[in-house]
């Protein structure tokens, strides 16, 4: 089997630490770096979780370089509220000491530009898209050799989480989302748009957090560490028993295209004004544009649950009891 090599572009975050956890437990991919972006977290904080996450792996080989620590234009607001102080679920695991990580003494930017030009390298985006848009205006040459991107981001039908209409990762830096569906398009490519019309469906629930400590007491003891401050959160703001974890859909996405349906369209981003970060989807064709994306609109939990607790959890078999936890 060929693995496809892929650059994950995160800002870590407890859903992001999910997501290179599974991606790092999937064959079909080979993770040749993780970029880091100010979002969910400031840029060194996510760069010190990225290397936590690494280090319980057992994975401190990855390469993990700093981006963007601000975006493009507006001020940078931060999720620090929905993920804790120390972006990692208020968990205060220990930072990784220098001397056990291999440094990188390269910019996120820089990376990019040695590793693209070698070919078929895709970016999975879970944060927002400051290095990307970074890289298409610096080096447009290098950006285009990207082959493909899946971001975490963006709303057709659901509504914000951040903005009535809004998604985070677009919201937080608008532009920069702007700019690399404007260059995507202006390349002939589509952006696969994991957003929360089918991220909100992937729930963490109480139920199934123990049943991941009991297959796999050191991992599930882990994910339990870094999710309670997500799990309260979600309680006191959506009411909801369980945490809505985005980026683990776009890594599982990327592995496997059944997952998810939707539609081509051309999606635009608005950076300005109280739908700021909104991603516009032209559903019905009004602008006559070219798609520049994949826009998802449905996903398949059941299907989900069995991939990420069979790869994370390191399991034989697929786990006996999902349906029955799922369905309850």
């Amino acid at each position: 089997m060929k693995r496809k090599k892929v650059i994950i572009d995160c800002d870590p975050g407890i859903d992001d630490s999910l997501a290179i956890m599974l991606a790092l437990s999937s064959e079909e991919l080979e993770v040749v770096g993780i970029t880091i972006v100010a979002g969910n977290a400031p840029v060194q904080m996510g760069y010190e979780n990225a290397r936590k996450v690494l280090q319980f792996l057992g994975r401190l080989d990855i390469p993990v370089l700093i981006g963007a620590d601000r975006p493009l234009k507006r001020p940078f607001v931060n999720a620090l509220d929905t993920h804790g102080p120390d972006g990692l679920g208020d968990s205060q695991l220990p930072l990784v000491p220098s001397d056990a990580f291999s440094q990188q003494p390269i910019s996120a930017r820089e990376f990019f530009e040695k590793v693209l030009p070698c070919g078929s390298v895709s970016i999975i985006a879970l944060g927002p898209m400051t290095n990307l848009a970074v890289l298409a205006k610096q080096s447009p040459e290098v950006f285009g050799q990207i082959d493909e991107i899946v971001s975490m981001g963006g709303a057709f039908r659901s509504h914000g989480n951040c903005s009535p209409v809004a998604e985070y990762n677009y919201w937080c830096d608008p532009d920069a989302a702007a700019i690399v569906y404007e260059e995507m398009d202006r390349r002939s490519k589509k952006i696969h748009m994991v957003g929360l019309d089918v991220t909100r469906k992937i729930v963490l629930t109480p139920d199934l957090l123990a049943y991941m400590k009991r297959l796999n007491p050191e991992t599930g003891s882990f994910i339990e560490k870094i999710t309670k401050f997500y799990f309260d959160f979600h309680w006191e703001w959506e009411h909801l028993i369980g945490c809505v974890i985005n980026d683990p859909l776009a890594v599982a996405y990327f592995v496997n295209r059944d997952l998810c349906r939707g539609f081509d369209s051309y999606v635009q981003i608005e950076t300005e004004g109280i739908a700021m970060g909104q991603s516009i989807v032209d559903k019905m064709h009004f602008y006559r544009h070219s798609s520049n994306a994949v826009v998802l609109t449905e996903v398949d939990t059941f299907s989900f649950f069995r991939l990420f607790l069979t790869r994370v959890l390191r399991l034989s078999e697929e786990p006996d009891l999902l349906g029955q936890i799922l369905r309850c």
